[in-house]
């Protein structure tokens, strides 16, 4: 997590201040829960809240307790009874540490979902409005990089937009499964706190109890959360690497905005680079990269061990933060992209109708020719547009095996690009609604 990548509101969620505020409301919140069935003082309670409410938690001083302990926990809980007084004493009552570190995780982790959810909501305002502005731009589609068969700009937006509405349906999956509480206790059998405590905690920290803990929520549920922000990554990167492509001088059929005063080589002046979309290829290798160590968290020793704890305290902010992050970046590029249709017809135009290969192959075999027959037909044809330039359709036309199944007008009538856009509007609607 480094400020050049970095946005502030997903970066505070990180802070050491929310962190020890968290903590402290999961301890207040569980004392609210004891003073109510009796364990603690009433009075006990309200003056933690009272107290601990006032307070500016010490991060200098909590460092220097924690130099002695060499305890987090336990550190914040001697600083909290420093403000908090005598009753600082019913403070984790029957509580272990995994209690309040797991908990504040998962309160982190929905926190930073619900700032995802928002950033995916932005990316996927911009990929519609884009898409609809571009619905029957014509473009040729490219399968391993070579022309294929035409589609429309918007339709190549589209299908980026149902992958980031699947991408958003994850991510609630996955916060839905991270937010769990777990106030049980050592080994979590409750042996030394009620569970009704843990009820409480969840409740008022917007979490679900853990059915079943071993003092430690399971990593599973972890490993589920970063491996979707690794998809949403993935998915990231996808769109990233089509606009690298579509900003290739040769393709040159859209480009990333470039801002008057920019600079795009410290060498040549000419130069626009994608250098966003770059970025964000570079970033998405980073928050896939988290969701390996998350998934090794998994398995602990004995049910119970803090390896895990490590990993999680780089990872949590690393990834929410970066994604966050790239997530907003890789809006801003779709929302202000600059698109040539021009060029696209060009490119399209470049194999003199070579895309329609295919409509002709199939209406040669409707015609009574054998698939085999017809594909030789049609392929001898089009290598010669692709190796000398000849125009296919005049090849075609001036093909005697052809002939004998298709007559001139009909061929002219196959090189109607119509044909190629005739269920856009069936897919917008599949998509969009």
């Amino acid at each position: 997590m480094i400020p050049r990548y970095s946005r502030p509101e997903m970066t505070a969620i990180w802070s050491p201040e929310s962190r020890f505020r968290i903590w402290f409301e999961i301890e207040a919140h569980a004392a609210t829960a004891m003073a109510e069935i009796g364990v603690i003082p009433k009075e006990a309670a309200e003056t933690i809240w009272a107290k601990g409410g006032e307070a500016q938690f010490d991060i200098a001083r909590i460092d220097e307790i924690e130099a002695v302990t060499k305890h987090d926990v336990i550190a914040f809980l001697t600083h909290m009874a420093e403000f908090v007084g005598p009753d600082a004493r019913f403070v984790h009552q029957g509580m272990t540490s995994s209690d309040v570190l797991d908990t504040c995780l998962n309160v982190q982790l929905t926190r930073a979902a619900d700032i995802l959810l928002a950033d995916l909501d932005r990316l996927l305002e911009a990929l519609k409005t884009r898409a609809h502005e571009h619905k029957m731009t014509l473009t040729i589609g490219r399968s391993h990089g070579i022309h294929a068969e035409p589609t429309t700009f918007g339709v190549k937006l589209a299908y980026a937009y149902a992958e980031f509405q699947r991408n958003k349906e994850r991510l609630l999956a996955a916060r839905k499964e991270i937010a769990t509480c777990a106030i049980s206790g050592a080994i979590g059998t409750y042996a030394n706190i009620d569970p009704r405590i843990e009820a409480h905690v969840a409740k008022e920290m917007g979490l679900e109890p853990e059915p079943v803990s071993t003092q430690v929520i399971p990593r599973d549920r972890h490993a589920m959360f970063f491996a979707t922000l690794g998809v949403i990554a993935s998915s990231m990167e996808r769109l990233a690497i089509e606009v690298r492509h579509l900003q290739r001088t040769e393709v040159l059929e859209a480009e990333e905005y470039f801002s008057p005063g920019q600079k795009g080589s410290s060498a040549m002046p000419h130069k626009r680079n994608p250098v966003l979309t770059e970025n964000l290829t570079g970033l998405a290798r980073m928050v896939r990269a988290y969701a390996l160590p998350a998934m090794e968290n998994v398995a602990l020793w004995h049910e119970r061990d803090i390896s895990h704890s490590s990993v999680e305290r780089m990872i949590g902010p690393d990834a929410t933060v970066t994604l966050d992050f790239a997530l907003n970046r890789l809006a801003g590029v779709i929302e202000k992209l600059v698109i040539y249709p021009e060029r696209m017809q060009a490119n399209l135009d470049k194999l003199s109708g070579l895309h329609n290969s295919q409509r002709v192959l199939l209406a040669l075999t409707q015609k009574g020719a054998s698939r085999e027959d017809a594909y030789v037909y049609v392929q001898r044809n089009a290598m010669r547009t692709w190796n000398d330039g000849a125009d296919f359709l005049s090849e075609l036309k001036g093909d005697a095996d052809i002939a004998k199944y298709l007559k001139p007008a009909e061929l002219d009538e196959m090189f109607d690009l119509g044909y190629h856009t005739k269920h856009v509007d069936t897919i917008f609607k599949n998509v969009f609604g």
